[in-house]
């Protein structure tokens, strides 16, 4: 017999060696000697109350042994001869739909504009401490897409749009711990995630598919209204039966070779704002109710903010405990942040986008001219001048959280994980008002929410811009483009997911429909 169960545990009690066996006998009223296993489905932690609470949902088995394998098999093929799908892009969409590709029976062929992990690393390098941005191959572009160097959180409020639990046992099937099965806002790590992202690239290559990296796709050739073939490089032509397109939320290139060929894209809704670092001891304290260091058992505390300022939402975005800020820039003359954490989120910063909602049909009427690029173009002119603000180079303007709201100029600046460096800036005058001035307002509203956020011991950043696309390429009912037969747009970069695993969620879909279309 199995039997599901929630149980409360306190700091004390999780200390105690099988406290979960001890707390199920008592709450099930049955003999410790029936219990064979205790498997925990899920764990969260509840600090809202000076006594921080683990709350387990757990299977108790009784007289009964666990099984030891998963429910999901990933049954994967040869598809080395088998018909082909082609797939652009070669981050958690391009990645999922390849795989189901594969389950399904047929042969992906993945074009990826940058390079493969290991090769990205020294791009990044260069971004960090050369200051040096590769327009193919830095924190957004390469194998496993933005999330592989920027963190790997794993949370989605997307549960209507496929099996989360099929794509988490997926990533244990490459590789992944099996806690991600478990935690309530599961977490992966910069710095175990690549290696999880090779092991499902051996995957592909293993069973017939094909990679090509350093393959930007240059061109699409349509004839009466079908994709026929890719151009590579601005050299090479490849034809294609169909094409998943899952290039992310910055490929800008893709969204204007689009629009250029009059192939149907849309401007839509997104937010950007600045990246807020505290010293990690002051969200521990103010989230754990603590003086001093956290305890032992606490992860890195964690916050979730929202607040309504001029009917419009100023929110906390992509929160990463004992984390770093790290460059995003895709392109020479930009500056972009974004945050992540390594798998033990032991760095001694706490940062968050702290971002602000914009209205597409309201906030950008200096650009109705550009048509479904405004939104785009609004995000490359506030990422251009933050490299002004920032010293023409990767640094990044900054200012101290409480100055940023007075509108003073910080003469010094904190410490920060940044590693390229801050450079004291006047945001509060540099970002739009529709931006700064709701931030300004919003700051002090979080500190009476979390008392001591509100603090000149943390830094602000700009500019958060990445949040999501700022353009969405329609797509039908059977998941294609409604112009353009066998062109399936897919992914953050369609405008229809928000994070890892949505966007693999999508691209399983995608693969389905691709396939199915055939």
């Amino acid at each position: 017999m199995i039997k599901e169960i929630q149980l409360r545990v306190n700091l004390i009690e999780e200390r105690k060696e099988d406290i979960l066996i001890h707390k199920a006998s008592k709450f099930l009223k049955i003999p410790r000697t029936e219990i064979t296993a205790v498997k925990i489905l899920r764990k969260s932690i509840d600090a809202r109350k000076k006594e921080t609470i683990f709350n387990y949902k757990v299977a108790v088995y009784i007289n009964q042994e666990i099984p030891e394998k998963s429910d999901y098999i990933f049954d994967y093929k040869d598809v080395s001869k088998a018909k082909e799908i082609h797939i652009i892009g070669f981050g958690p969409a391009g990645m999922y739909a390849a795989l189901r590709c594969i389950e399904l029976g047929f042969k992906p062929i993945v074009l990826e504009r940058g390079k493969n992990v290991q090769e990205r690393r020294r791009d990044l390098k260069a971004i960090n401490q050369d200051h040096k941005v590769n327009s193919n191959s830095n924190y957004c572009f390469g194998e496993g897409g933005a999330g592989t160097y920027s963190d790997g959180k794993l949370y989605t409020r997307s549960l209507k749009r496929g099996d989360v639990r099929r794509i988490f046992e997926n990533l244990v099937f490459h590789g992944a711990t099996e806690q991600i099965l478990i935690d309530a806002h599961p977490h992966i790590g910069t710095n175990k995630l690549p290696k999880i992202i090779q092991t499902i690239r051996e995957t592909i290559l293993n069973f017939g598919g094909e990679i090509h990296f350093n393959s930007t796709v240059t061109d699409f050739i349509i004839k009466e209204n079908k994709i026929k073939a890719l151009q590579l490089n601005n050299d090479t032509e490849m034809a294609v039966n169909s094409v998943i397109l899952a290039t992310g939320h910055s490929a800008r290139d893709i969204y204007e070779l689009l629009h250029a060929k009059k192939i149907a894209i849309k401007a839509k809704s997104f937010a950007m704002g600045v990246r807020v670092e505290h010293p990690q001891e002051i969200i521990d304290q103010i989230q754990y109710s603590c003086s001093g260091e956290r305890d032992e058992l606490l992860p890195a505390a964690a916050y979730s903010l929202v607040h309504q300022v001029n009917n419009r939402g100023v929110y906390s975005f992509c929160m990463c405990p004992g984390g770093f800020i790290v460059p995003a820039a895709t392109a020479d003359g930009e500056v972009v942040v974004n945050g992540m954490s390594p798998s033990r989120r032991n760095n001694k910063f706490a940062n968050s986008g702290i971002v602000v909602e914009l209205d597409i049909d309201r906030d950008f009427k200096k650009y109705e001219h550009l048509g479904p690029l405004k939104g785009l173009q609004f995000q490359k002119d506030l990422e251009k001048i933050a490299f002004y603000a920032g010293g023409r180079t990767q640094t990044a303007p900054a200012q101290r959280l409480v100055d940023f709201v007075d509108g003073k100029l910080s003469t010094d600046l904190n410490d920060t994980s940044y590693q390229p460096g801050l450079n004291s800036a006047p945001l509060h005058s540099l970002l739009p008002k529709i931006i700064g001035g709701r931030l300004r307002k919003g700051f002090p509203a979080f500190g009476s929410k979390m008392h001591g956020y509100f603090t000149n011991e943390a830094n602000i950043v700009g500019v958060e811009s990445r949040t999501s696309s700022p353009i969405n390429i329609p797509r039908k009912e059977n998941l294609e483009h409604p112009e353009i037969e066998g062109l399936f747009p897919c992914g953050e970069g369609g405008g229809y997911a928000g994070g890892i695993i949505s966007a693999a969620m999508d691209g399983e879909r995608c693969a389905e429909a691709a396939i199915a279309s055939l």
